[in-house]
């Protein structure tokens, strides 16, 4: 019997600051918890506390927004059994769907209307031995791979590891710099001068806002 609800950091909308759908009034279901502890974590107030909510009222609570997209993240998302159910019931609802994974954790269940953004931890982060490479081949062209990169080092580790992982292709593949860690500028150039094919992308949101629970 599938889990009837999820234990919930926040929901709220904003504007989407990654991925395909960057800048779109996006809905925001952030679930509590997370087995891992990236160095960079923006999100560390979603480790712990949040609050139950059945299934059913995290549907009507983000349908409420009347917007078509919603993202699921965390924390870890899919450390909660009951998130797959939650998927399903949000495209069942007509909504466009993403989710947020950490790629520590086993895509398979993941209803396959949802755009999944898969993250390959660098060596940066302090999570590289948790990436599940064997999950990566299983995407599909709609779905994106995203490297957080530190420093040149996690630049050239991600370079070296993009040649040898059997991406499917039309997948798309983010280079992101950590938040006050790296220039933006910086891996601009890098990705230019080495002419990756790669989408570079900064976290839209923060720019607006800074790091700001809720935006």
């Amino acid at each position: 019997m599938s889990a009837s609800r999820l234990k919930l950091t926040e929901i709220f909308h904003s504007l989407q600051g990654e991925a395909d759908t960057v800048g779109f009034p996006t809905v925001f279901v952030r679930l509590t918890g997370c087995p891992l502890r990236c160095r960079y974590c923006d999100t560390q107030y979603a480790f712990y506390g949040g609050e139950w909510w059945e299934l059913e009222r995290i549907v009507a609570r983000v349908r409420e927004f009347s917007t078509p997209y919603v993202c699921v993240t965390g924390g870890e998302p899919l450390a909660q059994k009951g998130c797959l159910e939650l998927l399903r019931l949000l495209c069942d609802a007509g909504l466009r769907v993403s989710l947020e994974t950490s790629g520590a954790l086993p895509l398979d269940g993941v209803d396959a209307r949802v755009v999944r953004v898969v993250d390959v931890k660098t060596p940066g982060s302090g999570e590289e031995q948790r990436n599940r490479y064997q999950d990566l081949a299983t995407l599909r062209p709609q779905d994106l791979v995203k490297f957080v990169i530190c420093d040149r080092g996690d630049y050239e580790w991600s370079r070296a590891k993009l040649r040898e992982l059997a991406l499917p292709e039309g997948c798309t593949v983010l280079f992101s710099p950590s938040h006050e860690q790296l220039p933006a500028r910086d891996l601009a150039d890098w990705i230019l001068e080495d002419r990756l094919p790669v989408r570079f992308q900064i976290q839209l949101h923060k720019y607006l806002w800074g790091n700001v629970p809720g935006k």
